[in-house]
């Protein structure tokens, strides 16, 4: 069962990391109204929204998708951690 949820854990934040990269991607090549854009952001903004209001900008540059996918590897790192003091 604890193996379980460390896979489910791990899979959870490739998809995660996955979903913020072809956003940001996205962002440079389709226009904010095309429907895959507009799924993609939908699953990633309420991610980033609570980072932006904190982290501002640094010059152009948006910084909160990077700093999800720190937040998201520390917080599945410890969670696995965790898991695996309870084997």
């Amino acid at each position: 069962m604890i193996g379980f949820l460390i896979q489910l854990i791990n899979i959870l934040e490739q998809l995660i990391f996955l979903l913020v990269v072809v956003s940001v991607v996205l962002s440079y090549f389709m226009p904010p109204y095309h429907p895959a854009r507009r799924t993609i952001d939908g699953i990633v903004e309420p991610m980033l929204a609570p980072i932006r209001r904190i982290v501002p900008l640094v010059g152009r540059f948006d910084i909160s998708p990077l700093i999800l996918i720190i937040l998201v590897h520390v917080l599945a790192l410890a969670l696995n951690n965790l898991l695996s003091a309870l084997r």
